[in-house]
């Protein structure tokens, strides 16, 4: 078995997800129409926004769950998000695993920044 590769994010409207994520990432997506969009990050991961009235079957989301972006300058980082007016739900804190701040994209998803300690 392979490592997954690709992440799939349910939207309610792409018409505002893919914007966002355009100016988060700083990049278009390679892939898009409307109901579907597609990101090629520098990992190599693939981001797949789906308007989540399309698919089939339902989805539903049993727990919570994060994208994290490691950042060596989390203040910095912070800093930018809200000038491009990114909802900041937690600001910058120093944790056990790290500097860290929370904030998440118009559909409610969180997105995590942080910088591992030393």
């Amino acid at each position: 078995m392979t490592d997954p590769n690709f992440i799939l994010l349910y939207v309610s409207d792409n018409a505002v997800s893919v914007p966002f994520y355009t100016a988060l990432l700083g990049k278009p997506p390679i892939e898009s129409a409307p109901t579907f969009a597609m990101f090629a990050l520098s990992s190599g991961v693939m981001l797949g926004l789906w308007r989540q009235d399309g698919v089939s079957p339902p989805a539903t989301a049993p727990g919570g769950g994060e994208l994290a972006f490691a950042q060596p300058d989390v203040d910095a980082a912070h800093a930018t998000w809200q000038a491009l007016g990114i909802t900041i739900v937690h600001p910058p804190v120093d944790t056990e695993f790290g500097r860290t701040f929370l904030a998440t994209d118009p559909d409610g998803h969180r997105l995590r920044v942080f910088a591992p300690p030393g």
